[in-house]
């Protein structure tokens, strides 16, 4: 018989997560159906959008050479029946306090830095980029963490050194551009560009750094169409910046810089960002989201 969810300690909330303990090595890492957007939670929720972004982790981190934190399979036994299918089992980690952010193409807060200072999180860049230019290299362009509710800030290289030791930083570094070379090669052979992405990282008891929380979700990623990628335009998307779009376009009436929190999605919009991100999932795994665990 499976536990209840109140059987295990609650321990936080995130803008998309719940986190529980199971025991002293284990977490129970929940995915809900809430959608985040410039740093509000919506009122509106997207069906299914758990159990979409527990696949695409489940899927990467199967796929990918690096340790990652699951501590069972996704249908575990520990795992409440009310959370099947959009819930992990993972070890216990002392977390690092950086966000690596790995950027192949520039877009989103990266051209906003661009064409402020001709550089991204310190890096200088060539001049006459635009817009979903491609990078030569991919960047490493590290955020720290910010408390629910603020905006992760961008930083230099050599400020996640001050915090963490140049040592760290350089694992921090090489890992997430080496993880996402082999995710953006494997995606583009399905049809898509991993334009952007951001990760997570843990130390565990060996002193070992292990790939955390959530991966190549269409939440902590940018995916682009392949067939319709043009420099200098906004791209066709399969991720969140859908929703952004929306929010900050006409029809909204929402006032980004004002202070009232964003409105409720519509219902075609709603649908149109589930459509997304199962589309995303299933072209990139070569799985159908209907066979997931729980998936209607």
């Amino acid at each position: 018989m499976r536990p209840a969810l109140t059987d295990y300690q609650h321990l936080a909330s995130g803008k998309v997560r719940e986190l529980y303990r199971i025991d002293a090595d284990h977490l129970l890492f929940v995915a809900s159906d809430r959608i985040s957007a410039y740093d509000f939670i919506l009122d509106s929720e997207i069906p299914d959008k758990g159990r979409i972004l527990t696949a695409m982790s489940v899927f990467y981190f199967d796929f990918l050479d690096t340790p990652n934190h699951l501590a069972g399979p996704p249908d575990d036994e520990r795992i409440p029946a009310e959370v099947l299918g959009r819930a992990l089992v993972v070890k216990q980690l002392e977390m690092m306090p950086v966000e690596c952010v790995a950027r192949g193409y520039l877009t989103g807060s990266g051209i906003v830095d661009y064409r402020a200072t001709g550089a991204v999180c310190g890096i200088e860049l060539p001049a006459g980029l635009t817009e979903a230019s491609k990078f030569a290299e991919p960047l490493f362009t590290p955020a720290t963490k910010a408390e629910l509710g603020s905006h992760d800030e961008n930083v230099s290289f050599e400020a996640i050194v001050e915090v963490v030791g140049a040592e760290r930083a350089a694992q921090l570094r090489d890992l997430t551009l080496d993880i996402y070379r082999e995710a953006a090669e494997h995606a583009l052979s399905k049809g898509i560009i991993i334009a952007d992405t951001k990760f997570e990282f843990g130390v565990d008891e060996d002193g070992q750094m292990v790939l955390a929380d959530e991966v190549f979700t269409p939440d902590s990623s940018r995916y682009w169409r392949a067939d319709s990628y043009e420099e200098g335009v906004a791209q066709a998307s399969f991720d969140k910046q859908f929703v952004r779009n929306w929010l900050t376009g006409p029809d909204s009436g929402w006032d980004r810089a004002g202070d009232t929190p964003p409105p409720a999605l519509p219902p075609d919009i709603v649908d149109a960002t589930r459509a997304r991100y199962i589309e995303a999932y299933e072209r990139i795994s070569g799985l159908k989201f209907a066979d997931w665990i729980g998936a209607k």
